[in-house]
């Protein structure tokens, strides 16, 4: 019975973040969708614009799928996306030629930094700041 009961609690649990992700993501989409940008856009654009400087400001894109839950296809499909519309750029990496860095562009900078306030007033909504 016991086990019975705690099984039920981390079923709500699970519901409830799924629930809280769900409006969140939803808060974030609603707020940047006049930008032309969803939620995992703009992930993808603070991942590369917090990127570290000693590493010239780039991210591996295995290293940015690690840490925006999409599938590779997804990513890479967000990534083309982002670089057609002029806001990322991809190159090679010269060590391992199966590596493909993503940097952000000028424009991607301004966009981030345009949107960033209007990501963090919505997850400030969202999540009851």
């Amino acid at each position: 019975m016991a086990g019975e009961t705690a099984g039920i609690r981390l079923e709500e649990r699970w519901r409830e973040i799924l629930s809280v992700h769900a409006r969140t993501l939803g808060e974030i989409d609603r707020a940047l969708h006049p930008h032309g940008l969803g939620a995992s856009d703009f992930e993808v654009l603070d991942l590369l614009a917090t990127a570290p400087p000693e590493e010239g400001g780039q991210c591996r894109v295995q290293d940015l799928g690690g840490r925006v839950h999409l599938s590779q296809s997804a990513l890479s499909r967000l990534i083309a996306r982002l670089e057609k519309d002029g806001l990322v750029l991809r190159s090679l990496c010269r060590e391992d030629r199966r590596g493909v860095y993503v940097t952000l562009t000028r424009k991607g900078r301004d966009l981030h930094a345009e949107v960033l306030p209007l990501q963090r007033a919505a997850l400030a909504r969202a999540l009851g700041e």
